[in-house]
């Protein structure tokens, strides 16, 4: 009868220890724990019903897990391998589905993991992991642009050399204009950071304005030179040569600058043919990011800039000048790693991915 009383459980040498470990465990999974209570309540002699009561069981599963540990040991408390073949997940078939665009029935541009899980007839933590563990997040997506410059290789050649091997007795300056700067000013006072809590502003603004920051990094020492406008024409960056001009009186100095039309104008190559100590090394087109002056704007934005504060243009113009100031105070050198070789070798992607796994 699965309710007449028992004999004390005789435990194996050393497992009354381990058992006791089990049952206080905060890892081990829950049924084990339980089938060790089982066990030890059975060796201090206690009635099979009793056991099922306090560990909240039937006395049919007592005395399973009393004639398991007779037979096996601690072993024979382990769950027993189950019949039929293991579940097999076809992760190919995840990460095949996941590169196709999506049926046009769901009206969506990418899949997500629950929909992709609904459309495949699976778990999404499933879908998750093949995601992870093939690196494929289809909620990202970036932008590219090639460059069409019939000189592409000639002219990354030659700016990457002036990176990494720039003329003796000159200065490389990296020039370009940040345009169309807006003087924003907040509808309400800007909340400050305090502990625990993030500084906050208003969602909406007032326009003050805008301004255009001309920019010349010395990329051997950092130092930049600037100056802010009131527009974006050939005047004004004509007048900024002249700056540059004063700023570095004596030395060659080799200018990287992007294919702007401003910087073409007949005016400035009149100036530049009068003024041969300047040597002008342009970008490919739509290749900007290789002008460094380039990551230097992005730091004034995101310190200066962004979540800048400002009354009036006069107002935004003092604050980038105060910047520029700060800056120079505390520059560092802007130093190139990669070659010209890798980076025409990274340019030349492939037109179609391959989704063979």
């Amino acid at each position: 009868m699965a309710n007449s009383p028992a004999p004390a459980l005789v435990l194996r040498d050393g497992d009354r220890d381990e058992l006791v470990s089990w049952t206080r465990s905060t890892t081990i999974r829950a049924g084990l724990a339980v089938r060790a209570r089982i066990v030890l309540l059975a060796a201090e002699g206690i009635a099979n019903a009793r056991i099922a009561s306090e560990v909240g069981t039937t006395t049919v599963s007592v005395w399973k897990w009393r004639n398991r540990y007779i037979e096996a040991g601690l072993a024979g408390l382990a769950d027993a391998p189950r019949a039929g073949r293991p579940k097999r997940v076809d992760d190919e078939r995840i990460i095949t589905a996941t590169l196709t665009v999506p049926p046009k029935k769901y009206g969506v541009t990418h899949w997500s993991s629950r929909l992709l899980a609904g459309h495949l007839k699976i778990g999404n933590a499933t879908v998750a992991r093949a995601w992870r563990k093939y690196g494929v997040q289809p909620w990202r997506s970036e932008t590219f642009k090639f460059s069409t410059d019939p000189e592409l290789v000639g002219k990354v050649t030659d700016v990457v050399g002036l990176y990494l091997a720039p003329p003796e007795n000159a200065i490389v300056l990296c020039v370009d204009e940040k345009s169309q700067i807006q003087a924003l000013d907040r509808t309400a006072p800007m909340l400050p950071m305090r502990i625990g809590d993030v500084e906050k502003r208003t969602h909406d603004y007032k326009r003050h304005g805008t301004t255009t920051l001309f920019a010349a990094l010395e990329i051997a020492t950092g130092h930049v030179t600037g100056a802010v406008k009131p527009k974006h024409r050939r005047q004004e960056f004509l007048s900024f040569l002249r700056q540059l001009d004063r700023a570095y009186p004596e030395p060659e100095l080799h200018l990287v600058m992007d294919n702007y039309a401003t910087h073409k104008t007949p005016e400035v190559k009149d100036w530049l043919d009068k003024h041969p100590r300047f040597h002008v090394h342009f970008t490919p087109t739509s290749g900007s990011w290789l002008n460094l002056v380039e990551v230097w704007f992005s730091i004034i934005d995101k310190q200066a800039i962004r979540r800048g504060v400002f009354t009036s243009v006069k107002d935004l113009n003092a604050k980038i000048r105060q910047f520029i100031t700060g800056w120079n105070d505390r520059k560092h050198a802007f130093v190139w790693t990669k070659t010209a070789d890798e980076i025409l070798m990274k340019a030349n992607h492939k037109p179609t991915s391959e989704t063979r796994h």
